[in-house]
Parts: structure tokens; sequence; C-alpha cells
């Protein structure tokens, strides 16, 4: 067939493709929109927030033991200035941090070792399997250790605090922890991007993504269903929720079943009874050398992967256990709520791979509009999407839903980080949907190999980047929402 026999036949595909992108798109962007409906009804009902304190009472509240939990394979480069950051910039005394490495990973104990001989309060538990397991594996070792440290010491930890190896705690983090519990048995902060150069797109829609889901989407989701899956980082369990939960599942706390051990804990806890809750606290704070007070968000900061595909690796991950592995392990239960939220957590699924399609499909009709557009004497084929057509109505709802989006989603950055992040946040929408469909893309065929296989899904560790000495001394806080 030659091009003047190929062209109109792509059209009609094209076509065709844009009606089922258009249809995908416009379910997608109503459920959106009644989430920001939602989150608007919230404010107009003023929904209540859990009581937080002031920074002065944070600091006066008697303080609970605390346990952290950092899990650390191949951490080397960043594990001892992760918890040295913890121990010298915390405004909390009576804590502890347990750090579990791997027998094969020798770099990482090493690095542990010089912050455990200078403190007392910092403890190597080495899990007895070669790494990478999981890191839900590397969690219940480390919370067996803590079991066994409380026998040898007569301590008796409150509560469990969950962070990774490039984490950036708030200083006041354990004292908001501290204040909110035992009144509940969940306490999830915000994640914050460290800001990085504007033009690498890659890291900057974290910032926007994790803003939306922080500012917006978590408020919504307990709300609606009273629950809220756990971050992994920035997280804090009561004594009597792992306690329940290692009784129930034959003391294996973190599912080994998941790459996301954190995500389907909120559910278990809520069929206990238990209660969580998601804060977000502002908190105003004179700046260094008496500098204007500015507004910090209690929450954990971190650098997310700058490259593409360090992204695609991570987010992979998080898709293989949040969608795939938890619709395995929960299925649809619940009451209405809780299976709308399902719902959203999956449909990514469908929707990463419809809106790439679209990408293509609108790309290869504004070609030939320009080429023929450029070339006068080039054959004129019938529009694609003629005037008044259901399918040009469809486009512009379409439209109407993504600029509501976008306007969202910049708001939600704005909040936290300022104008200039909330003007990229527009253009970054587009790269993050590629990342995204890339991401979906390998975790469907990494999860399909493992049924066909049955060979286990690894830990696909991400490498990790720790803020310089230089860099924790002239960063400024994001504000709060």
């Amino acid at each position: 067939m030659s091009a003047a026999e190929v062209l109109p036949v792509l059209l009609v595909v094209c076509k065709g493709l844009l009606a089922v992108v258009g249809v995908a798109c416009l379910l997608s962007g109503i459920d959106d929109c009644f989430v920001d409906l939602c989150f608007v009804a919230m404010a107009y009902r003023r929904v209540p927030a859990p009581h937080v304190a002031t920074e002065q009472e944070l600091l006066g509240i008697t303080e609970q033991p605390i346990a952290v939990m950092v899990p650390a394979w191949d951490e080397s480069a960043v594990i001892r200035r992760m918890v040295g950051n913890i121990l010298k910039s915390v405004s909390y005394s009576n804590y502890h941090v347990f750090v579990g490495t791997y027998p094969n990973d020798p770099a990482t104990h090493r690095e542990v070792d010089v912050v455990t001989e200078s403190f007392a309060n910092v403890h190597r538990v080495v899990c007895p399997n070669n790494g990478p397991t999981c890191k839900s594996d590397c969690l219940n070792w480390i919370y067996q250790a803590i079991l066994d440290f409380e026998r040898e010491t007569s301590l008796t930890f409150s509560m469990f605090v969950i962070h990774d190896a490039e984490d950036l705690p708030h200083s006041l983090s354990f004292n908001l922890f501290n204040t909110l519990m035992p009144r509940y048995d969940m306490v999830q902060l915000p994640v914050l991007c460290l800001p990085t150069r504007w033009h690498w797109f890659t890291a900057g829609h974290y910032l926007d993504e994790f803003a939306h889901s922080h500012v917006r989407e978590l408020p919504v989701r307990q709300w609606l269903t009273g629950s809220i899956p756990a971050a992994g980082v920035g997280c804090a369990f009561s004594r009597r929720a792992l306690r329940l939960l290692a009784a129930d599942s034959e003391n294996q706390v973190f599912s080994l079943d998941s790459l996301t051990e954190d995500y389907e804990i909120g559910m278990r806890l809520q069929r206990y009874g238990l209660s969580q809750t998601f804060v977000s606290l502002a908190i105003e704070r004179r700046g260094p050398l008496d500098q204007a007070s500015m507004r910090e968000c209690i929450g954990t900061w971190e650098y997310f992967p700058s490259r593409f595909s360090q992204a695609v690796r991570q987010k992979s991950r998080w898709i293989i256990g949040i969608t795939l592995q938890g619709w395995a392990g929960l299925g649809w239960r619940g009451d209405l709520w809780t299976k709308y939220a399902l719902f959203r957590d999956r449909k990514g699924l469908l929707t990463n791979q419809i809106v790439m399609v679209g990408y293509v499909a609108v790309g290869f009709v504004i070609a030939v509009w320009v080429t023929t557009s450029l070339v006068p004497d080039a054959y004129r084929y019938p529009p694609v999407v003629e005037s008044g057509s259901w399918l040009w109505y469809l486009m512009w709802a379409n439209g109407f839903l993504m600029l509501e989006r976008l306007v969202q989603r910049s708001l939600c950055v704005w909040q936290l980080y300022g104008w200039r992040q909330a003007i990229l946040a527009v253009p970054r929408q587009v790269w993050s949907n590629v990342v995204n469909f890339a991401a979906t893309a390998r975790a469907i065929r990494l999860f399909a190999r493992h049924l066909i296989t049955g060979r286990p899904i690894a830990w696909d560790k991400t490498g990790h980047v720790f803020p310089s000495e230089a860099e924790l001394r002239r960063r400024s806080a994001p504000r709060a929402a």
C-alpha cells in the first residue's frame, strides 16, 4: 500500500483511539473532580482536624519512649549522615534508633558501627538472610530485635516510627508523634520533596504528585473511609497497633507478600477499630540569625530520583505493591467508600496507559495538520474531530477537566513550595504521564513474569541521595498548607 492509501486508514484508527481515550479520560476526570469537590465540602463543613499543639506545647509534653526503625540495604553512602542528622537535629531525647542491615553488606555495617560506637541509643540489627530480601522482611527483624532489646533493658517503647535511609525528618516530628499518641494508633506526616534544579522534571514530578496527594487526596480519603495508607516513611504506630498486627499474622507485622508493606496497614488497623490520622501542621519559627519568621511544615523531606530509569524502577515497585499485589491480597473488601478508594488506587493501571495512547494519537493528528498546512498542494483530509460532533464536545469536556486538574495541582504545589514550583507543575504534568506510563508497563511485565515463573519479585531498591552539610545549613523549609 502506498502512503496515500495508508494515511486515511491511520486517520480512521486515530479517530477510534481518540474516542476510546476520550471516554476513559472523561470518566477518570469526573472521578478526580469528585475528590476536589469533596475537599471543598470538607472546607465548607469545617471538618475537624486532630488537635495539635503549638511549638512550645510540643516541647513541653513529657516524652514517651520511641523506637525508630530504619531498614538499610546497600545504604553505605547515606546511612551514617542520615542517622547523624537525626541525632543532632531532632528536639527529642527519649528515643532509640534501630538500623537493619544484612550479612552480605559489610559497607553499610561499617557506616552504622561508626555511629553506634559514639551513641548508646543507636543499634545495628543484622537480618539472618543475605540481602536484598524485601523491606518488609527487614522491618520485621528490626521489630523482633526491639522486643529483645526491651526484654534485656526493661525499657518499653510506646511507639514505633519508620524512616528510610534518605529521610530528613523535621526536628519536631517526634514531638508531634508524642503529642498524638496513644490517642491515635497510626499517625502519618506529610512527605515533602527537597526542591532540585528547575529543569530536573523527573525529580520535580514527585514534588507535584506528593503535594497533591498530601494536601488533598489523603485528607479526603480519611474523611470518606476513616483510613489512610501509610507512606512507609514519616509514620508512627502505637505499641498496641504493632502487637495486634503481629498476633494476627504469625508475628509478621509487615506483609512479606507486598513490595509496599506500608500500604495495607491502614486498612488492617481499621478492621481492628484502631484510629489513624494524617496530620499536616504548620509551625511559625524564626529563621537563623534572627531572620524573619517562616512557616514550616512538620514532615519528612527527602530527595527523589532525578534520573528517568531510577524513577521508573521506584514507581514500578510502588505500582506492583499498591495495585497488583494489593489487588491480589486485599481484593475489594470494605464498605462502599473503601472500595472507591481502592478503585482510585488501581485505576492508574489503565489510565497511565490510555493517556500515552492519547498522546500518540493527538501527535499524529497534529503532524498531519501541520503537513497539510505547510504544503499547499497536499490533499485535504476531512477533520478527525468534526466541529459539533459528540467527539468534539467530548474533547472540550476533557479539556475543561484537565485544566481544572492542573489548576488544583498547581494550587497544592503553591501551598507547599511557592509560585515558581506551581508554574513548573504544569509542564511537568506531561513528563509525569511519561514516567507513569513506563513504570506501569514495567510493573505489569514484572508481575506477569512472577505469576508465570513463580519467581519472587526482589527488593528493587532505588539509589538514595542525602543532602550535604552545606545543603542542610542553607536549606529553607517549604511553606505549609
